[in-house]
């Protein structure tokens, strides 16, 4: 891969996309088709295999589900609940806009965390895939990849946006000058004023991602 200038780096969940408008979803469905009882199994599964693998798992979540209810087949369809679900009419206000908008101040990317099938699914049915050209990470940890990112996408600097300040953070004390981060005051992490409070700030804050285009990023 050629050395750029700059890449820019985007989240997905809560940053692109409203993942707390589809949790809120998927638990409204649970919740119509199997009762309340089911619903509350399924987040507790999906709580326990969160602590053990260190991301979201909503397939995994389905299956276990499944094998502690094996003979209600009607558990069946989670997993196409899951699947299909029009994800495109959660994209942020402005979301594509805003991707369109970077693409000026160097290569757009996704970088996410997630599993090998559901989190690829969604970014593929949002129709965040074909907008940045199939530029697609998704690590179990990514500020852990922070050499496999640069090897992928070598750059003299990088811009990465995310709701999550610990992400953020994370980044910033890997690659320091390298990189300028964004944080975007978006879903439950970001509103969240202790987990705000536990991490230095980042180096620019916006409300929404729409407000991405009013940013001016530091000379470099």
């Amino acid at each position: 891969m050629p050395m750029r200038d700059q890449v820019v780096l985007f989240d997905v969940d809560n940053t692109l996309l409203d993942n707390d408008h589809v949790q809120a979803d998927l638990r409204a469905y649970l919740t119509q088709q199997y009762g309340q009882d089911i619903c509350d199994l399924y987040w507790s599964g999906y709580d326990v295999l969160f602590k053990e693998e260190g991301y979201a798992d909503y397939l995994g979540a389905a299956q276990r589900l499944r094998l502690q209810r094996p003979h209600d087949l009607r558990l069946l369809a989670v997993g196409k609940w899951l699947l299909e679900y029009p994800y495109r009419d959660r994209l942020y206000s402005n979301a594509i806009a805003s991707v369109r908008f970077a693409e000026q101040w160097g290569k757009c990317a996704i970088l996410s965390d997630g599993d090998a099938v559901f989190q690829p699914r969604k970014i593929e049915r949002s129709g965040l895939s074909s907008a940045l050209d199939g530029n697609i990470m998704i690590y179990v940890h990514k500020e852990l990849e922070l050499a496999d990112i640069t090897a992928r996408y070598p750059a003299r600097h990088y811009v990465m946006i995310d709701d999550k300040i610990r992400i953020l953070a994370a980044m910033k004390k890997g690659w320091g000058d390298k990189i300028t981060t964004i944080f975007v005051r978006q879903g439950h992490y970001a509103l969240d004023p202790k987990i705000v409070a536990a991490y230095p700030p980042a180096d620019i804050t916006i409300e929404r991602i729409g407000d991405l285009p009013s940013v001016q990023l530091p000379k470099t």
